[in-house]
C-alpha cells in the first residue's frame, strides 16, 4: 500500500493557474526531506532520427522561464538538443513519493546565465569543465587525471574562466504534470497545459 499524501488543492474547472508556484513549493519541501540532490532530474533528448537517450542531470534553474541545466556543448546530449530541440524531464522525490514531469521545446541559455552559474561552481568543478571532453572516448582514467593536473597548472593562481564550449539549456514546457502517490495506486495526477491565455489545469486518471 502506498503512503497517502495531501494532494494539490484543485482549482475550479477552466481556471488557469501557475504550475511554477506549485513546483517551487514542492522543491522547497524536497530540499527539507530528500537526502541527496533534490534537484536531480532525468532529462530525455532525441537525435534527428528520433532515437531517444536519457541521463541524470542537475536542475539549476526553474521558474516561468522554464527548467534549466548546464553542460558541455560538445556532449552527446547537447548535440542532440541542438539538432532536435525537443525534450522531456522527470524529477522524482522518493522521500515525498512525488514526481514532476515536463515536456516542451529546448533553447540555449543566455551567456549571462551561463557565466553566472559557472562562477558559482567550486574551483575543482570549473577545472573539470576544462579537463573533460565529455561523451568522447577516454583511453584511461589516468589520462583524465593528467588532464585535470594540466588544467590545475594552467590556471594556477588565476581565476578559472568559463570554457567556450560550456553553456546551458532551458526546457520551456508545454505541459507539466504533478504526481503524488496514493493508497491502493489511486495516485493524484495534476496536469497543467500551456494555452494562449496561460495555463489550463486538469486531472488524469492514475
Amino acid at each position: 500500500m502506498g503512503c497517502s499524501l495531501p494532494a494539490a488543492k484543485p482549482k475550479a474547472q477552466g481556471v488557469t493557474s501557475d504550475p511554477f508556484a506549485l513546483f517551487a513549493e514542492w522543491m522547497d519541501e524536497a530540499r527539507a526531506s530528500e537526502p541527496n540532490d533534490p534537484d536531480a532530474m532525468a532529462f530525455a533528448s532525441a537525435d534527428r532520427q528520433g532515437h531517444p537517450s536519457v541521463r541524470m542531470v542537475l536542475m539549476r534553474r526553474y521558474g516561468p522561464e522554464g527548467f534549466g541545466f548546464f553542460t558541455n556543448m560538445e556532449s552527446r546530449k547537447a548535440g542532440e538538443l541542438l539538432a532536435n530541440p525537443n525534450g522531456a524531464l522527470v524529477i522524482h522525490w522518493k522521500s515525498l513519493r512525488r514526481q514532476v514531469r515536463a515536456e516542451g521545446q529546448v533553447v540555449v541559455a543566455s551567456d549571462e546565465d551561463a557565466e553566472d552559474y559557472f562562477a558559482s561552481r567550486s574551483r575543482d568543478s570549473r577545472i573539470g569543465a576544462w579537463a573533460s571532453d565529455q561523451s568522447r572516448p577516454l583511453e584511461s582514467r589516468a589520462a583524465l587525471e593528467q588532464r585535470v593536473a594540466d588544467m590545475r597548472a594552467r590556471f594556477n593562481g588565476q581565476d578559472v574562466p568559463r570554457p567556450p564550449h560550456w553553456a546551458g539549456f532551458r526546457l520551456i514546457p508545454d505541459a507539466i504534470e504533478f504526481w503524488s502517490d496514493g493508497a491502493f495506486r489511486l495516485h493524484d495526477r495534476l496536469l497543467f497545459t500551456r494555452t494562449e491565455d496561460g495555463w489550463e489545469e486538469g486531472r488524469l486518471y492514475p
